[in-house]
């Protein structure tokens, strides 16, 4: 086992991320299953073929993230792949369908603070900090990956067309979130351009997941497929990039 490549998934309990944990066994991987909820990982990990464990992880609890941190430094000495999948819609529990409600409780004339914060705080600074504990680990791999999971509808050139037919879904929480994420994933890849890792953000589509109350067209395995694809690049891959299956999305 301590020869496997590992990849460390975030929020990887469910939806899109339980099917890239999946995927990544599928190709060999050690997958750390990362969910915030312990048993629930675990769960996961159990209805994935393959090498898994559950890590508990928490993208907005820095005690959490450095803990897991430690606990793969111990039991593994690196870490190959991480992909920062965790994200939320709104904030407060996720139940309501995010691209229902969105005009109401995420339109940028009524949306509250509250929930921008906690919308950024996972989907942007958890990514952050996640990324800057397991930096070291990832200095550790022979070529170390990370892959971001944004949205289309972060995409500042897309939302602005008048013919993007999502247009305006994003709201001022959840979209300018992506949009910042896109800018950290530049960010981060510049920085470590003259080094073995490579830095990318994908689009996994409009899927059926408990964000948007499984109203997506999109299954989890064609969501997946671009985020582990950018996993598994080889040397000549690209870094600093946004796309989906389709190809590149536009910043």
């Amino acid at each position: 086992m301590q020869n496997m490549p590992v990849a460390l998934v975030t929020g990887a309990n469910k939806g899109i991320g339980h099917e890239i944990a999946k995927q990544l066994a599928a190709r060999g991987y050690t997958v750390l299953v990362g969910a915030r909820d312990l048993a629930r990982g675990e769960d996961s990990a159990k209805r994935i073929t393959g090498e898994t464990r559950a890590v508990a992880l928490d993208v907005t609890n820095e005690g959490s993230i450095a803990a897991a941190a430690s606990r793969i430094r111990r039991e593994f000495g690196r870490l190959d792949v991480l992909v920062n999948n965790a994200g939320i819609a709104k904030g407060g529990a996720q139940t309501a369908a995010m691209l229902a409600d969105i005009a109401q409780s995420g339109a940028p004339s009524v949306a509250t603070l509250a929930d921008v914060r906690a919308v950024f705080e996972t989907n942007v600074f958890g990514v952050i900090a996640v990324t800057q504990a397991m930096l070291p680990l990832l200095r550790e791999a022979p070529a170390g990956r990370i892959v971001n999971v944004s949205s289309r509808v972060g995409s500042m050139t897309t939302i602005s067309d008048p013919a993007y037919p999502h247009r305006g879904i994003g709201g001022v929480a959840y979209g300018p979130s992506k949009s910042a994420l896109n800018a950290v994933t530049i960010a981060f890849a510049q920085e470590l351009a003259d080094t073995a890792i490579k830095v990318n953000a994908a689009c996994p589509g409009y899927t059926a997941t408990d964000l948007n109350n499984h109203s997506g067209p999109r299954s989890v395995v064609e969501a997946a497929r671009e985020p582990v694809r950018l996993a598994l690049l080889g040397p000549d891959g690209p870094t600093g990039t946004f796309s989906n299956d389709a190809g590149p999305i536009p910043w």
